[in-house]
């Protein structure tokens, strides 16, 4: 990525880079069976398969939900992965093997709380055996620690541009420069409100969608474009691996939140249902 202004070196990201009465006996156990299944969430024998699990982790001090209906809500992002086949749940317990056991897909989105070691470790191990990680950024502390452990940085600071700015403020911009993956099969833009930098530390990390090159991070914190501060490309969301799984990051949570989530942003949660489930994204 290039830099503008002589400012392109300063670094904006904190962490180092690197049957008789049988038939009655029948009918008390199916019905006890039905009871079972609504109460589990499990399908009976011979009922189609549910679908692959996608997970939604509410457990870090998440605000924005899968069941909720508010403009900041995330209902319709889960209306979309069930469109595409899936199963969407949520869960409040911590992270562990366990609570990941027979999930596809995993989503950390707008964690508040910070994502525990052991918990990290259980997502890498779950992403290692195939699983597949989407986290999305509202405070980058919270997560920083989950990230690296996939070669993402986080900068210390939001993201400011100088074009394709919306409404008037420049944290909130579209995107429109892709690299090569699935989450940008026909896309041409998508907008972020308050996005963080992310950079690929290794070559298993790659940038695939990025700002334009006056991009500008605030260092000092002053509000103003100074000579002190980061101008150059960023990277908005990276993709990567691990084992026989993968990761996407997105610097901002608030693109697949309802209020926001149509147009270019649409198109890009319909890419990332398609991706959670392992499936090809739809023409």
């Amino acid at each position: 990525m290039g830099g503008a202004g002589g400012m392109s070196n300063l670094n904006p990201f904190r962490r180092p880079l690197p049957g008789g009465t049988m038939p009655a006996v029948r009918a008390s156990l199916a019905a006890a069976l039905v009871a079972l299944v609504a109460v589990l969430g499990v399908a009976a024998p011979g009922a189609p398969p549910a679908g692959p699990v996608v997970l939604f982790d509410q457990g870090h001090g998440q605000r924005f939900l899968i069941g909720g209906k508010g403009a900041l809500d995330l209902s319709n992002f889960a209306s979309v992965v069930r469109a595409r086949g899936g199963k969407t749940q949520a869960t409040k317990v911590a992270l562990t093997p366990a609570a990941l056991d027979g999930v596809q897909a995993l989503v950390v989105s707008g964690a508040f709380d910070k994502i525990r070691p052991d918990e990290v470790e259980a997502i890498a191990a779950f992403v290692e055996k195939g699983g597949r990680l989407a986290v999305m950024i509202h405070v980058e502390a919270p997560v920083a620690d989950l990230l690296h452990k996939f070669a993402i940085s986080v900068s210390n600071g939001v993201i400011r541009e100088q074009a394709g700015v919306v409404g008037g403020d420049p944290l909130n911009f579209r995107v429109t420069r892709f690299g090569t993956h699935p989450l940008a099969k026909g896309l041409d833009s998508f907008a972020v409100y308050g996005a963080w930098a992310l950079l690929p530390t290794s070559k298993t990390a790659q940038a695939i969608a990025v700002t334009g090159p006056t991009a500008w991070v605030d260092l000092n914190r002053n509000g103003k474009l100074e000579k002190g501060d980061a101008v150059q490309s960023f990277a908005v969301v990276v993709a990567g691996q691990q084992g026989r799984g993968g990761i996407v990051a997105f610097g901002d949570d608030a693109l697949f939140q309802n209020k926001f989530l149509k147009d270019g942003n649409k198109r890009l949660a319909e890419n990332l249902a398609e991706w959670l489930l392992g499936k090809d994204p739809r023409p």
